[in-house]
C-alpha cells in the first residue's frame, strides 16, 4: 500500500496553539473531510480564559468537532447554546447555496464559567469541515452527539464518531451522527501496547492522524499531529491496514466517497466556485442577514478579501 505522511502547518487559533493537517498543499480533501486542525493540547493557568474564537460565518460545509479533553461552549445564529465534553461530537451545518449559512463562537468553559465540575483547565480538540454536494439543497442544522458507538478490540478501545464501520469481529457499528455524503470516523485508544486492524471500503480515500503518541504501519511510523493518507486505488487492493503501537497512542481515522463537485476553501468559506465565495465574503462583511446573529458579546472575525490568483485549496 502507498502511503504519504502529511506535516502540519502550526499556527494559532484563539489562544490555542493549532496543528493544521487539511488543507495541505498539493492535497485533496479525504472523502468530503477538506478540513482538520487538532486544537492543543494546551494547560491553562487559573488567570487564562482558554480558547476565545469570536463570531464568523461558514458556507457549505459541516463543522464536526470531536472533544478529546476540556470543554468548549458553542453558540450559533439558529440559537443553540452547547458544552461538548470529553468523547462528544457537535456537528454543525451551514447549509448549501448562496441563500444558507451560519454564524457561531467558541470558547473554552471551566467549573466556574459554565462548565461541568469535572471541566479541566486544559484542551485537546479536533476541528474537521465535511464539505457538503452542492448538488443538494441542504438545510442548516445543529446537532449535539453525548453517546456514539463503543467497543474494545484486542488492546485498543474505539469510537465510531460518525458512518458505518464492520469490526473485525464482523460486528457492525452504526453512528447516529448526520451526514450527506458516505463517510467514516473512528477514535482509536490503545489501552496497552499492541496492534489494532482497521477495515477498509472500496472507493474510498483515507487518513490516519496521531493525536497522542505515534504509530508503525506498512512499515512507516506516523508519529504525533503527522497524518497518513492514502487513496482509493491504495483500497482497492487492500481490505484492511494494521497499526501498531504503544499504551496511550491516539488516532484519529476518517474515511469516505469523494464529493463528485469541486471544493475550495477561502477563510471559513466552502464553495463549488470562486464566484460563490466572493459572494459570501461580501455577503459576511456588509451584515447579510443570511448568517443570523449570534447571542454573544464575543469580538465579529472580518473576513478577509481573496488574494489575486486564488486557485483554491488553502486558507
Amino acid at each position: 500500500m502507498s502511503i504519504e505522511t502529511l506535516e502540519p502547518r502550526l499556527a494559532e487559533v484563539g489562544g490555542i496553539p493549532i496543528a493544521r493537517l487539511l488543507p495541505n498543499t498539493g492535497k485533496k480533501p479525504i472523502g468530503a473531510w477538506c478540513f482538520l486542525d487538532h486544537a492543543g493540547p494546551a494547560e491553562f493557568g487559573e488567570d487564562e480564559t482558554g480558547m476565545q474564537v469570536g463570531r464568523h460565518p461558514h458556507t457549505n460545509l459541516q463543522t464536526f468537532s470531536w472533544m478529546l479533553s476540556g470543554e468548549v461552549l458553542h453558540k450559533d445564529s439558529l440559537g443553540n447554546e452547547q458544552v461538548i465534553i470529553k468523547n462528544q461530537v457537535n456537528v454543525m451545518t451551514a447549509g448549501t447555496g448562496l441563500t444558507q449559512g451560519i454564524s457561531h463562537t467558541e470558547q473554552s468553559v471551566f467549573p466556574d464559567t459554565g462548565g461541568s465540575v469535572d471541566a479541566a483547565r486544559g484542551l485537546s480538540m479536533l476541528q474537521l469541515w465535511i464539505a457538503l454536494p452542492t448538488d443538494q439543497k441542504i438545510e442548516r442544522s445543529f446537532h449535539h452527539y453525548p453517546e456514539l458507538p463503543t467497543w474494545t478490540e484486542d488492546s485498543v478501545e474505539m469510537i465510531l464518531t460518525t458512518g458505518s464501520y464492520n469490526s473485525l469481529s464482523g460486528k457492525r457499528y452504526e453512528a447516529p451522527t448526520i451526514q450527506y455524503s458516505q463517510m467514516v470516523g473512528i477514535d482509536v485508544y490503545f489501552i496497552e501496547d499492541g496492534e489494532v486492524i482497521l477495515n477498509l471500503e472500496p472507493n474510498f480515500e483515507y487518513g490516519i492522524l496521531v493525536t497522542e503518541g505515534q504509530i508503525v504501519s506498512e512499515g512507516k511510523v506516523c508519529a504525533q499531529d503527522q497524518l497518513f493518507r492514502f487513496s482509493d486505488s491504495d483500497v482497492a487492493n487492500n481490505k484492511s491496514i494494521k497499526l501498531v503501537a504503544k499504551k496511550g497512542t491516539r488516532v484519529v481515522f476518517i474515511g469516505g466517497e469523494p464529493l463528485n463537485n469541486q471544493v475550495l476553501l477561502w477563510w471559513n468559506f466552502v464553495a463549488d466556485n470562486k464566484a460563490e465565495i466572493e459572494q459570501s465574503i461580501s455577503d459576511w462583511n456588509n451584515g447579510h442577514e443570511r448568517f443570523g446573529n449570534v447571542d454573544s458579546d464575543m469580538k465579529r472575525l472580518p473576513a478577509p478579501e481573496l488574494p489575486q490568483g486564488f486557485k483554491g485549496g488553502s486558507r
